[in-house]
């Protein structure tokens, strides 16, 4: 670590030596959305967002004050990425098409013939200018509209996006919300989350590897949304307070349940699955949504 405010050599344009100091604010928000991928199609994710400034003393003694930091970091990603769907445009498998105002993007996944097809207002897309969602890519595209809104001592941002460091069973899924009133509504956002499974008090461990296994790059369907369902593919669609929203997915990349796609719905899903099974043992499963926030079904 550099420390609070590390100091190194800087010249500006006028030839004086200046000190170029960096300022760091580590795990300042987490972004849950879900992304396309050529092979693995509709994956929810969850990132942790570190920020550093690189930049010349204000007339405060600061490169920026944190709560700006914070303020302005968390405002652009919430605003752009936040339970968005992003799309890689410059992807081969990338098609856009519908209106400005009901944009419709087709993705083509899987080399056998899959492909994604979505539909929602424009808000609840992030059009990434990149061949593929990365975290290279994602950081470039916030640090580019971050300069923007700096002041003109700070030079230079990074922004260093990473997973959470899960010591056993995770998977990523993406869902919609139907009833939120809120951004959860969106039809394709999801989070990369961790289970627990207790079993009489003692964690099962081949237990979360099962149902982590199971929900692996999953599409988690509320069966009121499906309107359509093959061997092939679901459709899903329904009208919120932010919109209409249309989502046809590979049926092989879904999986139904019979209420809202809710952590406190999930865990309790989990819980009675596994009860029927085993209905001599006492089960809790601690269900995750994204990074340190979850429910707990009994």
């Amino acid at each position: 670590d550099l420390g609070l405010r590390g100091q190194a050599p800087f010249t500006p344009a006028k030839g004086r030596e200046r000190l170029l100091t960096i300022l760091f604010v580590k795990g300042l928000t987490v972004m849950d959305f879900s992304y396309l991928h050529a092979e693995r199609g509709l994956l929810g994710e969850s990132w942790i967002v570190d920020v550093t400034l690189h930049g010349t003393l204000d007339e405060q003694g600061m490169v920026l004050d944190f709560s700006d930091v914070k303020k302005q970091v968390k405002r652009l990603v919430d605003e752009h990425f936040d339970h968005k769907l992003i799309i890689p445009t410059k992807s081969r498998c990338t098609h856009i098409g519908g209106t400005p105002g009901q944009p419709a993007i087709t993705f083509a996944c899987g080399g056998h013939g899959e492909h994604i097809s979505h539909i929602s207002p424009p808000t609840a897309l992030c059009l990434l200018d990149a061949e593929a969602v990365t975290t290279e890519s994602v950081s470039d595209a916030i640090e580019a509209a971050l300069l923007e809104q700096m002041p003109a001592n700070v030079r230079k941002i990074e922004i260093r996006l990473s997973e959470e460091q899960i010591d056993g069973a995770s998977y990523q899924y993406s869902h919609g919300l139907r009833q939120h009133c809120g951004n959860c509504q969106r039809i394709a956002h999801g989070h990369r989350s961790r289970i627990e499974i207790c079993r009489n008090g003692q964690r099962d461990l081949l237990l979360e590897e099962q149902w982590a296994d199971r929900w692996r790059d999953i599409y988690i369907g509320s069966r009121s949304d499906l309107v359509d369902a093959s061997d092939s593919h679901h459709h899903y669609h329904y009208k919120a307070s932010q919109g209409e929203y249309d989502l046809v997915m590979p049926a092989s990349r879904c999986y139904l349940i019979d209420t809202d796609s809710t952590v406190e719905n999930l865990a309790s899903h989990i819980a009675g699955m596994i009860g029927k099974e085993n209905p001599q043992d006492e089960i809790s499963v601690y269900a995750y949504e994204g990074v340190g926030k979850g429910a707990v079904g009994l």
